[in-house]
C-alpha cells in the first residue's frame, strides 16, 4: 500500500473514538461532567482556531451557515456529548458505548419517516437483532433502574442517543453550505464549549477545583485533542479515500475497542449476558446499514 496516511487515518479513527468513551469515564471520577465536556469543546475550539490563524483562514461564515453549525452543534455535541458524559458519572463506560452504538437504529427509522431510506426485510431482520440485544441488556438489571442516579444515567443515554440521530438526519436532509470545515467545526466546538461550561457553573454546587486529579484532567485534554480534533481529521481524510459506507465500519470496531478496554482497564464486569448483546446490536445495525459498497474499492480520480 503506498498510501500510508490512509491505513493511519483509519487506525486512529478506529482506535481513538474506541478509547473516547473510558476517557469520559476517568474524567469524570474527580471532574463534574459539565465542565468535562465544556473543556473538551473550548480546548478544541482553541485548536481549531490556532489552525485557522495559522492559515489565516478566519472569518465570518454567514447567518445561514451559522445557524445550521448552532444547530449541528446543539444536537450533537452538546445533546448527544453532553448528555453522555453526564450519564458515565453512573452508567459504566461499556453500556454507555453499546447503547450508544443503537444510534443509528434511530438514523434508520428517521430515515424512513423522512423518506431517506425505504424499509426492505434485510431491515427489518436488522431492527428484531438490535431491538433483542437491547433485551438482552437490561434482562437481568432491571433492579439497577431502582437506583434514581442509574436511572438517571440511562435516561441521559436515551437522550443523547436521540440527540446525535437527530444530527445525523438532520444533515442528511438540509443541504449544508461545504466552505471550510475546519473553520465551521470551529464555531461549533465554540458554541458547544461556552455554553456547556456556563451549565456547568450554573448547574454544579461544587465545583471545587483542588479536587481535580491530574489524570482527569489529562482525560479532559486528550478528548479535546485526540477524541475532537485529530480524529476528526483522520475521518475526513479516510472519507477522500474511501466509500462513507466503509468508513462506517469503523464505528463498530469503536464499540468492540470501547468494551474490551473496560474490561481491561477500568475492570468493568462484561457478563456472558452483556457480550450476547453487543454481538445482537453490532450484527443487527450491520445489517440494517450493509450495502455492497462496503467491500468494494473506491476509484479515485488522480
Amino acid at each position: 500500500m503506498k498510501d500510508y496516511k490512509l491505513p493511519f487515518a483509519v487506525f486512529t479513527v478506529a482506535v481513538v473514538w474506541g478509547t473516547t468513551f473510558l476517557m469520559i469515564r476517568v474524567a469524570v471520577e474527580t471532574i463534574p461532567a459539565w465542565f468535562v465536556a465544556g473543556i473538551r469543546q473550548f480546548l478544541a475550539a482553541i485548536l481549531m482556531l490556532v489552525i485557522l490563524l495559522s492559515k489565516k483562514e478566519l472569518k465570518w461564515i454567514g447567518w445561514k451557515n451559522f445557524k445550521y453549525q448552532i444547530i449541528l452543534s446543539s444536537l450533537m455535541l452538546i445533546v448527544a456529548n453532553g448528555l453522555t458524559t453526564v450519564a458515565e458519572e453512573n452508567v459504566t463506560s461499556s453500556l454507555t458505548s453499546l447503547i450508544s452504538a443503537c444510534s443509528p437504529i434511530l438514523v434508520f427509522l428517521g430515515s424512513l419517516a423522512f423518506g431517506i431510506e425505504k424499509f426492505t426485510a434485510r431491515a427489518f431482520f436488522g431492527l428484531i437483532l438490535c431491538f433483542a440485544g437491547i433485551l438482552f441488556i437490561f434482562g437481568d438489571g432491571l433492579l439497577d433502574l431502582k437506583n434514581p442516579e442509574y436511572f438517571l444515567g440511562i435516561i441521559c443515554l436515551v437522550f443523547a442517543v436521540f440527540g446525535w440521530a437527530s444530527g445525523t438526519i438532520f444533515t442528511k436532509k438540509v443541504s449544508l453550505a461545504k466552505g471550510n470545515i475546519v473553520l465551521n467545526l470551529f464555531y461549533q466546538f465554540a458554541f458547544a464549549g461556552v455554553l456547556q461550561l456556563i451549565f456547568a457553573f450554573t448547574t454544579v454546587k461544587n465545583y471545587n477545583f483542588e479536587s481535580w486529579s491530574i489524570k482527569s484532567f489529562s482525560a479532559v485534554v486528550y478528548l479535546a485533542v485526540l477524541g475532537s480534533v485529530a480524529a476528526f481529521f483522520a475521518f475526513h481524510y479516510a472519507l477522500t479515500k474511501i466509500s462513507p459506507v466503509q468508513v462506517s465500519i469503523l464505528s463498530y470496531i469503536n464499540t468492540i475497542i470501547s468494551i474490551f478496554l473496560s474490561w481491561l482497564i477500568l475492570g468493568e464486569h462484561i457478563s456472558s449476558q452483556f457480550i450476547i448483546a453487543a454481538v445482537l446490536i453490532i450484527a443487527g445495525v450491520f445489517t440494517i446499514n450493509y450495502k455492497p459498497e462496503f467491500f468494494k474499492r473506491k476509484k479515485l480520480s488522480q
